[in-house]
């Protein structure tokens, strides 16, 4: 029974492999069809296509995506069919690249687990022959550059016990340094960058119920800069990364475009 299970999957993967290769052979690439095979699968699904492809057509599908599709569905569908990683690794190079593009940085360096930002490090050095904290470090200076290096460097702790005198004493360092509009100052940067995720939420809970407002509202109240504005995105990542791409998904909505 068993042996009968892994040969109708089997065959339904190469079915697909075949109807993938049909889609982008002859008369153009057909978009619906490799929609509808790619874009309904996980990520283990399409490495696993990714892997059938290659064995049956000898050809790498990723670079058989890249020589058919154009434009944004082909950066769409290309970086789809990489591995978790390995789209982070190539989502965080372009961003290093376009001067000033820092929130993917920090969405990849915030939102992902220690062991899965580790994965994209260790992926983009095995890709590009660099570290991801040295290209940034090459295209960074001075406050943004200490931030988000130790952003990315981080290997936080995960689990969820939380030391409430140090909830107290970094929740009135943060409201201070906002207060005194030391943005930059060592301390914030070594809070946000070494503190585990669960810590991080109650001292800006904390903050929140002492000082009756929001870290991020209050740093929206300042004027903004760029430094300010790679603080506030990390902070939202860190605190709650759903809202903030539920934010981010809405406003793209709204406004017909996407970032």
């Amino acid at each position: 029974m068993f042996l009968m299970l892994m040969m109708h999957k089997l065959s339904e993967r190469l079915a697909r492999v075949k109807f993938t290769n049909r889609s982008m052979s002859c008369w153009g690439t057909n978009e619906k069809a490799i929609i509808s095979i790619l874009g309904h699968r996980n990520a283990a699904q399409r490495k696993q296509i990714r892997l059938a492809y290659s064995e049956l057509f000898q050809e790498d599908l990723v670079k058989r995506l890249e020589s058919e599709l154009n434009g944004d569905f082909e950066k769409a569908v290309y970086r789809w069919v990489l591995d978790p990683e390995d789209r982070d690794a190539v989502l965080a190079n372009v961003a290093i690249r376009k001067s000033g593009d820092y929130h993917v940085i920090v969405e990849i360096a915030c939102v992902l687990s220690s062991e899965e930002l580790l994965a994209v490090r260790r992926a983009y050095h095995a890709r590009y022959k660099h570290s991801l904290e040295e290209d940034l470090a090459a295209h960074t200076t001075g406050d943004i550059r200490k931030l988000l290096v130790g952003l990315v460097t981080a290997f936080r702790y995960e689990g969820d016990e939380i030391n409430t005198r140090l909830t107290n004493s970094e929740a009135d360092i943060l409201h201070d340094a906002i207060k005194d509009k030391a943005f930059n100052h060592e301390d914030v940067i070594r809070i946000l960058t070494t503190r585990s995720k669960a810590q991080l939420m109650a001292t800006f809970n904390r903050y929140r119920d002492d000082h009756g407002s929001s870290i991020t509202k209050d740093l929206l109240d300042e004027p903004a800069d760029e430094f300010k504005t790679v603080l506030r995105t990390a902070i939202r990542c860190l605190n709650d990364h759903k809202k903030y791409y539920e934010k981010i998904l809405r406003n793209a909505i709204k406004k017909g475009w996407d970032r």
